[in-house]
């Protein structure tokens, strides 16, 4: 059922599409390479088990954790309904 201009299936559409978008972000932020043997920032040994659970990574457990404290998660809103801008 298609509202206003849109025509049937745009909601799904655009459903997908932030979905996409999110899982493509995701994706580049996954570490790619060689793995480190010491964390790049506190130059702590990187386990193993890490290493290889995870190719490429550069950090330690605890310097991961508090990167990922400090990363703003930023979103959009595709539709611009007039509920959404209310709010």
């Amino acid at each position: 059922m298609a509202g206003g201009w849109s025509k049937d299936g745009d909601v799904q559409q655009q459903i997908d599409d932030s979905i996409s978008d999110e899982l493509e972000r995701a994706r580049s932020a996954l570490p790619h390479g060689e793995s480190a043997a010491f964390c790049s920032e506190c130059d702590e040994p990187i386990p193993e088990a890490r290493r290889q659970a995870v190719p490429g990574v550069q950090l330690c457990l605890a310097c991961q954790a508090e990167r990922d404290k400090q990363q703003v998660q930023r979103g959009f809103n595709r539709r611009g309904s007039k509920d959404s801008q209310l709010r």
